[in-house]
């Protein structure tokens, strides 16, 4: 048995003896009150104090409001039951219940998802990117159905606000990543994205950032700016560039044979949940990103930057082969009609 199958054994034996010990559905206590019917362990790819973390609590608030008390969540944040990869593959065997996946991570595992990766792809404008992530039929047809196919079903999509540079330099021009050890998310199509400005990417574990940066492993990195003031990445960089070059996108998603064994009326209230949690994901990360970019601002002497729209032009032109890239790479017709489909969208609401 390989290493990754060993750890990913351990941890599912780990979670099955603590699930034992632990409170089950329509149990009754020594004191003889009613448990829940139904418990929905609930997994997220960050630390506590994360727009993932206060999405998944307000998730689990509203539930267990809805069902008086007859859903309760467990929310399990990054490290405890492994990293995100291993989340995914955690969810897709339903050892959890519920998980908030991100493309970045499982871009082997669902490559289809790699599409929401593309540089420059999203509009400026976040308002044109919600629509596009509430009501995409690229999204929830043939996207929903690659994820599927991997045991994995996709209640929406969402974003933590949009993606930014940190460095030793200000990145302002492709040329300025000529053989910069930029760290990645383990995608193949986000290691293609910056081997296209001529940079070395480098895929590293979300939690060893920090100390890939402060021990020169790695010159760079990439997240929206609550990840960035979180994990206190401007303390060991010298500049930050405001590049919107992406979205974070993320997505909420639950074990197919999970819900469908699920009665109709949970069924009903986790799609209700997730349907009001579609606004206030988009006021969680808006909030969070602005506070922190203030922080940063008053905390550290980080040299900040903002690309121009000619700087932005350069970018977008030295990213577009990647597009096609992502629809050899995937190699079915399902990459080539998200993709299209997906360009198409986002151009026709800006045109409006």
């Amino acid at each position: 048995m390989g290493m990754k199958k060993l750890n990913l054994f351990s941890i599912v034996m780990a979670f099955i003896l603590l699930a034992a010990c632990g409170n089950q559905g329509n149990t009754v206590s020594e004191a003889g009150e009613k448990g829940p019917e139904h418990v929905i362990r609930f997994v997220h790819e960050e630390q506590i104090d994360s727009v993932q973390q206060s999405y998944v609590e307000e998730f689990k608030k509203i539930i267990e409001e809805k069902s008086n008390g007859d859903v309760h969540v467990e929310i399990y944040p990054v490290g405890q039951l492994g990293d995100a990869t291993t989340q995914a593959e955690l969810l897709q065997i339903g050892a959890v219940d519920m998980a908030i996946v991100s493309p970045g991570n499982i871009g082997t595992m669902v490559p289809e998802s790699q599409a929401l990766l593309l540089h420059f792809l999203f509009s400026d404008d976040m308002q044109i990117n919600k629509q596009v992530l509430n009501e995409s039929e690229a999204l929830y047809g043939p996207m929903n159905e690659a994820f599927l196919d991997r045991r994995i079903k996709v209640l929406s999509y969402w974003t933590e606000g949009f993606n930014h540079w940190t460095a030793n330099k200000a990145l302002e021009q492709p040329s300025d990543f000529e053989g910069n050890r930029f760290r990645t998310m383990p995608s193949p199509l986000i290691v293609s994205s910056y081997e296209a400005y001529g940079a070395n990417p480098t895929p590293m574990p979300y939690e060893q950032v920090y100390s890939g940066l402060q021990l020169n492993m790695i010159d760079g990195q990439t997240n929206p700016m609550f990840a960035i003031e979180q994990m206190k990445f401007y303390e060991v960089q010298s500049n930050m560039t405001l590049s919107r070059h992406s979205l974070y996108v993320t997505t909420t998603a639950i074990n197919p044979d999970y819900y469908e064994g699920l009665p109709e009326d949970v069924q009903q209230m986790i799609n209700e949940t997730v349907e009001e949690m579609k606004d206030k994901s988009f006021e969680i990360q808006n909030e969070q990103n602005s506070e922190d970019l203030e922080t940063i601002k008053q905390e550290s002497n980080i040299e900040i930057n903002e690309l121009t729209g000619e700087q932005r032009k350069a970018f977008r032109e030295s990213s577009k082969p990647v597009r096609e890239e992502y629809v050899d790479m995937v190699g079915n017709e399902r990459a080539r009609e998200i993709i299209d489909t997906l360009e198409k969208e986002i151009q026709e609401l800006e045109g409006n």
